[in-house]
């Protein structure tokens, strides 16, 4: 029996609602914190004097941070775990949030949407590997996608907290911040999850791999018949410490460009939408409160959009859902861009907003897939960092878009980028439906995360 072969037959049941239940409270408050500053841009401006390329810039520097702890949250989950590694992200980004409310010129706020960034960026590496490693291969799709969906919950909870408070005094943004702060409520559930029994594995810990999985079917054993364990030869192991070389040899190459991509137009597309569409509408004419609520109201698509990658994302693979779905969202940005009526605003914000969270969905799904255990949070980590560290011109180029061009151009950059998301998948995406990487010998690479380690109790 292998430890693999064994998780795989896990059915749907308490187990992954446990872990979901978990990863989505995780998820609520650092998608809500990404978001905060777009909410409180247009009062900080009338509150601390902030014109529209500071906010460019301020928001440029969460996106910056992001890729930094993408990029360093990678590695620390390899080295120490995705459990440990976890729970410090959501401590780290939730204590930053709160000195996000303290700020108090442009600069202060600069340095805290950095170091906010840093927890964002690793928390969500580390949270997308360690759910793909803890779920059954034929449920992985799934359940980012339900983890996902109730995380969003947390946009329009902030949003809507944000619209309510925002007009009852000048220095009302600051409660924004505090929301992002209530990340720190989860940390005692995450300690209740078991470590991933594929980093355990990876890290030559076997005994220790087979311990958790005996407590998973435990679990699951008292309701659940367990159906019978299909053995499955074991893969050979290689060793070394992996580093960002690997990424880029054999069909693994491909891969990471591919991811790379994606990942760059579909972060610097959505964000340049969500963290400018409140600021936008307000400089076009609508007033703070109206902007506000209704860039808030958009906010209701993301969780039926989440969904919507529930039925497609273990039957039809990465390369068509994406592809569709790539189309319709450059097609929605574009008609959010060209309308100025309330109603059109709010039906095309939604459609960019949950079309965007299905392509999240499913990218959020198949990029750990598409790496071997040892090298798999460095893998996602770096091409999620990557579209994150450029994602943070994006505002840069959304902001010079606007003043230099108008309106409607910084939608029309908005939709380019969507068509990019599905060209990258159509050149460069594996065409196969099923993607699990840790069975595959087309990569011709066997990574292991350091040196076997003996198994501890």
């Amino acid at each position: 029996m292998t430890v693999t072969a064994r998780l795989d037959r896990i059915p749907w049941s308490s187990y992954q609602r446990r872990v979901a239940g978990v990863l989505a409270l995780c998820f609520a408050f650092e998608l809500a914190d990404i978001n905060t500053f777009a909410y409180a841009a247009p009062a900080l401006r009338t509150s601390l004097g902030i014109s529209v390329r500071e906010v460019s810039v301020i928001t440029s520097a969460g996106f910056l941070g992001m890729f930094l702890g993408a990029a360093v949250g990678g590695r620390v989950a390899e080295r120490f775990g995705r459990r440990r590694s976890l729970q410090a992200a959501v401590a780290w980004f939730s204590v930053f949030s709160l000195l996000n409310a303290g700020a108090f010129d442009a600069t202060t706020l600069f340095v805290a949407r950095i170091a906010t960034g840093i927890g964002l960026g690793a928390m969500t590496i580390t949270a997308i590997t360690y759910l793909a490693e803890l779920a059954p291969a034929t449920q992985r799709g799934r359940l980012q996608s339900i983890t996902l969906a109730m995380g969003l919950l947390g946009i329009p909870a902030m949003s809507f907290f944000a619209r309510g408070v925002i007009g009852i005094s000048p220095d009302a943004w600051r409660l924004v911040f505090i929301f992002g702060g209530l990340g720190l409520l989860p940390l005692l559930l995450i300690r209740r999850l078991p470590e991933s029994p594929l980093w355990l594995l990876a890290r030559g810990r076997s005994g220790d791999a087979e311990r958790v999985v005996d407590g998973i079917e435990v679990e699951v054993a008292g309701k659940h018949t367990l159906p019978p364990v299909i053995a499955e030869p074991a893969p050979p192991e290689a060793t070394g410490r992996p580093s960002v070389r690997t990424l880029f040899q054999g069909a693994l190459a491909r891969r990471t460009i591919m991811l790379m991509l994606v990942w760059t137009f579909l972060t610097t597309s959505y964000y340049g939408f969500a963290s400018f569409a409140p600021t936008l509408l307000h400089e076009h004419g609508f007033t703070v409160t109206a902007s506000v609520g209704y860039s808030a109201l958009t906010t209701l698509g993301a969780v039926p959009g989440a969904l919507l990658a529930w039925p497609v994302a273990d039957r039809f693979g990465l390369r068509g859902p994406v592809a569709v779905f790539g189309l319709a969202f450059a097609a929605c940005g574009l008609a959010y861009g060209l309308t100025f009526e309330p109603v059109a605003i709010v039906v095309f914000g939604l459609l960019v907003s949950a079309l965007n969270q299905t392509l999240v969905a499913l990218m959020y799904s198949y990029t750990p897939r598409l790496f071997p255990s040892g090298v798999r949070a460095t893998g996602t980590g770096f091409c999620y960092g990557v579209g994150r560290v450029l994602n943070a011109v994006g505002p840069l180029v959304v902001g010079q878009i606007y003043l230099s061009l108008g309106y409607v151009p910084v939608f029309v950059f908005i939709g380019a980028c969507g068509a990019m998301i599905t060209l990258s998948v159509v050149l460069l995406a594996p065409a196969r439906k099923r993607i699990d990487i840790d069975r595959d010998t087309d990569t011709g690479t066997r990574m292991q995360a350091g040196p076997a380690r003996p198994a501890t109790a």
